[in-house]
């Protein structure tokens, strides 16, 4: 008992002094995934994508925005895999399409002070948090390829478990349901582009807390999205800004009850209303050769609150079949 409750209680002391502790909502989807012509899929077809992702950040911040103090560095390597059909077939004259993503993730987290329920600085994992899939995607072009639109009933993240009592697990055993929106519009060699998401997820069994406690919880709801604008310099090659924005629209809410220290139910009751928000820009490039498509990009993170702040590197591989 000795053991658990020195660490909780020096974690506790930790993140008062700072300002409080991480909330989070689901936080599935990997922010800033898409970018160039995130509106304008692909004429009917099959497509394979390979995204590979780098993020890292040595601050984690507050409900004001000011550094948690207990809180390290974290790192995430990634490789998501996506397949794409597109078909000849129209709906509300739209081409109907599905897709699938399979991701491959691998997590580092440290923390200044021993936390959490295995009480220790550091944390790791590697595996397949979820499989995506959306049944139903409609395209539009319009305006004689000026204008283009797409949407996704619903991409539907499937669970493949979680390692409890990890915190830096990457599957987290619930669900998401995230309807998708896109819109690209091209004039006189300039891209602008929106990719648009609002996320509602299941409940969470065993959540495993900065306290050393697991707890089941209901993540936030949320609202996201990536953008871009380029310039086509010359043709296939392009180079832009490109970035995202992502908020908690709801409070996340935790199944306290009296198994928990007094200590941990005040603070877990504060953590709920505590809701993360995190914009980001960067550079990108993006070349179109016969039928394969790459981009490179860079963003930078800032104003977060309830989350790390940092910077990642997208690298993304299109193919044509």
């Amino acid at each position: 008992m000795i053991r658990k409750v020195l660490p909780l209680f020096f974690a506790a002391l930790l993140m008062v002094c700072s300002g409080q502790a991480m909330a989070g909502g689901s936080q599935n989807y990997p922010n800033g995934a898409e970018a160039f012509l995130a509106g304008a899929v692909p004429p009917p077809g099959f497509y394979f994508l390979d995204y590979m992702y780098y993020y890292n950040a040595d601050t984690m911040k507050d409900d004001n925005g000011d550094d948690i103090a207990a809180f390290d560095d974290v790192s995430v390597v990634a490789n998501v895999f996506r397949f794409l059909w597109m078909s000849d077939k129209q709906i509300l004259g739209g081409n109907y399409g599905m897709h699938a993503f399979l991701p491959i993730l691998s997590t580092d987290l440290s923390f200044n002070a021993p936390v959490g329920p295995e009480s220790t600085n550091s944390y790791d994992d590697t595996n397949v948090p979820y499989v995506i899939f959306s049944p139903f995607i409609l395209s539009w072009h319009l305006q004689e390829g000026k204008l283009h639109l797409v949407t996704s009933l619903a991409d539907i993240y499937i669970p493949t478990g979680q390692d409890e009592g990890n915190m830096a697990s990457v599957g987290k055993n619930f669900w998401t349901i995230e309807p998708v929106f896109g819109i690209t519009y091209m004039t006189n060699g300039w891209e602008f582009s929106g990719k648009f998401m609002y996320d509602f997820s299941t409940s969470q069994d065993n959540y495993a807390t900065v306290y050393g406690f697991n707890v089941d919880r209901d993540p936030g709801q949320e609202f996201h999205f990536d953008y871009s604008a380029s310039y086509e310099v010359s043709p296939g090659l392009r180079l832009g800004l490109n970035g995202y924005y992502y908020t908690q629209t709801t409070d996340d809410s935790y199944d306290i009850d009296s198994s928990l220290p007094a200590p941990v139910q005040a603070l877990l009751q504060e953590d709920e209303g505590n809701r993360s928000e995190v914009f980001a820009a960067g550079p990108g490039i993006w070349y179109n050769h016969k039928n394969m498509f790459f981009s490179l990009r860079n963003q930078w993170e800032m104003a977060a609150k309830n989350k790390t702040e940092g910077y990642n590197i997208w690298a993304k591989f299109t193919y044509a079949f």
